[in-house]
């Protein structure tokens, strides 16, 4: 019985990280930051398979996804783009599903949903700050101000890399984290029940 879940639940994470992928490939830009930042709703499926499964399935649905997108796809972004979307991704489901795990009640679901948010503003914030856009520019032969100018094009209040981080890439994470974090808390409680069953 338990190796007959077992072999449910991994259909599930396959099925999550196959949706995942799809919702990766739609994306759009979002007009207080640069086209090169654009907004997927990706982590809905991974968030609820963090939900459903527990943090670790969470991480595993965020790495097939990236990887799927970039047997696909391919990368423009010479993978930076891709690291990126994977770490800071497991910053928002991992504090989600953690705290889920331990506490399953709508109360303890929204304040994971917060934290998770949260941590991924701050993640993605310093990731973008100290090593993604540093090492973007490098990979691609241009001046960190280049890309400044990118911010400043949309918004004239970036005047430097840390007006970037904050005026273009803490709203980018922000919005996204509220985003999907609404959407799974109507989603999740119809399709739980389907779900849990697959995951005991």
């Amino acid at each position: 019985m338990k190796q007959k879940l077992s072999i449910r639940s991994i259909a599930f994470i396959g099925m999550l990280s196959a949706i995942a992928t799809i919702l990766m490939f739609i994306e759009f830009p979002l007009p207080f930051a640069p086209s090169f930042y654009q907004m997927d709703l990706s982590e809905l499926p991974v968030l609820i398979g963090a939900f459903a499964f527990g943090p670790a399935a969470g991480i595993l649905i965020e790495l097939v996804k990236v990887l799927l997108h970039l047997v696909i796809k391919g990368t423009q972004t010479a993978g930076i783009g891709d690291l990126a979307n994977f770490v800071i991704g497991c910053s928002f489901v991992v504090p989600a599903g953690l705290i889920y795990h331990f506490h399953k009640t709508k109360r303890d679901a929204v304040a994971g949903m917060a934290t998770g948010t949260l941590v991924m503003v701050a993640v993605g914030s310093l990731m973008n700050a100290f090593v993604l856009l540093p090492v973007y520019a490098k990979a691609f032969g241009m001046p960190i101000d280049s890309l400044v100018a990118m911010g400043s094009a949309v918004n004239a209040n970036v005047k430097d890399l840390f007006g970037f981080v904050m005026l273009c890439v803490a709203p980018f994470n922000l919005l996204k984290g509220a985003v999907v974090s609404i959407l799974t808390f109507f989603l999740y409680k119809r399709i739980s029940g389907i779900i849990k069953g697959a995951g005991k």
